[in-house]
């Protein structure tokens, strides 16, 4: 068919036959809801595109081949169609959103924003944070502090935001607050400018321990006095813990006045020297390959 395609149309572009099976499997992925809703136009005598606010003529056709191979469905397929279109992403960014299952991440992190927040900026806000956050940019070597993760998160502040999300503005890291006769130091401090508001995230290299949430609520509450303008919403807060008890988070949070969610964080941790020297080396195991070619 791709042969009989190129005689045909010799100045038409993507007839290949690679393209041709890709298409058939964009035809096949997305059938279902394309006679679905052609059904409902029909019935409805109302010109609507058939996928939707987000159509996937709005990317280019290789985000589409990314998408639809990967995605599960057609309701996975759509987010990350939504996604790329509203953070303009390359397809490299693309796929390492898909690798890093954005999808089953996004808007997953226990909060309390629906009682802290009002309507619609609630749903917003939980659907600004994840769960876990990914810092596969970051390698670190065991025993590590928060200091160091602090440190190498500025290192690496493009991926950092890349991975907070759409929004974040990056203020200070250990900032700063006089606060009566003592000072403090949060861990970091942004301003969302989708939410309108500052976002403090304290980091914790340790599991979830609900004395951590009093402590985000009182630099919520300084920062709402101090720092907070007349305009913008109240600060929220991210608590980014190495892991957790779902249900000891939530109850953590249950009486909690400011808004705030508790998410976990993960990264690539550095071999040990003392384990990388029990390890054999690329030449020792191509040296055991080719003994082993011999003897057969």
């Amino acid at each position: 068919m791709a042969v009989d395609l190129k005689a045909e149309f010799p100045e038409m572009q993507g007839l290949s036959a690679t393209n041709l099976k890709y298409s058939k499997r964009f035809y096949t992925f997305y059938q279902p809801v394309i006679g679905q809703q052609a059904v409902d136009q029909l019935q409805k005598q109302q010109p609507n595109d058939l996928f939707g606010q987000q159509p996937v003529d709005q990317i280019p056709w290789g985000h589409n081949i990314l998408i639809f191979s990967k995605s599960k469905d057609v309701k996975e397929a759509m987010f990350y169609i939504g996604q790329t279109i509203e953070n303009n992403w390359s397809r490299d960014v693309l796929a390492l959103q898909i690798k890093l299952k954005l999808y089953k991440r996004q808007g997953k992190a226990i909060n309390n924003f629906k009682q802290t927040l009002p309507a619609p900026l609630s749903d917003l806000a939980q659907q600004t944070l994840k769960d876990p956050y990914i810092f596969d940019f970051l390698t670190l070597s065991r025993p590590y502090h928060e200091k160091d993760i602090e440190s190498q998160l500025m290192a690496h502040i493009t991926k950092f935001l890349l991975e907070l999300g759409k929004g974040f503005a990056f203020i200070g890291r250990q900032y700063h607050l006089a606060i009566g006769d003592k000072d403090y130091y949060m861990d970091l401090l942004f301003y969302h400018t989708r939410l309108k508001c500052y976002v403090v995230i304290e980091l914790k290299n340790t599991s979830f321990m609900p004395e951590y949430t009093g402590k985000l609520n009182f630099y919520l509450s300084a920062v709402d006095t101090m720092v907070k303008q007349a305009d913008d919403n109240p600060t929220i807060g991210i608590l980014l813990c190495r892991d957790k008890d779902t249900i000891e988070a939530e109850f953590a949070l249950r009486d909690i006045n400011k808004p705030m969610g508790v998410s976990e964080f993960q990264f690539t941790d550095v071999l040990p020297e003392s384990l990388k020297s029990s390890l054999p080396t690329i030449a020792e195991i191509e040296n055991e390959l080719k003994n082993a070619e011999l003897e057969t």
